[in-house]
């Protein structure tokens, strides 16, 4: 029972580190690819029609 008293602590430490970085990383913009978006828009590379069909 010890253990949590050191457990406890150092995973709420842990958990919010985690989520410091992960909303930095949001501010930051590592998440924004307008260009990218644009190109798969426009792309028929994945597009999700069948396909016709072959005589």
């Amino acid at each position: 029972m010890n253990v949590l008293v050191f457990l406890i602590p150092v995973s709420v430490t842990l958990g919010l580190l985690g989520l410091g970085a992960f909303v930095w990383s949001l501010r930051a913009g590592q998440y924004d690819d307008p260009a990218g978006d644009q190109a798969r828009a426009l792309s028929d590379r994945y597009d999700d029609a069948p396909p016709p069909p072959r005589d």
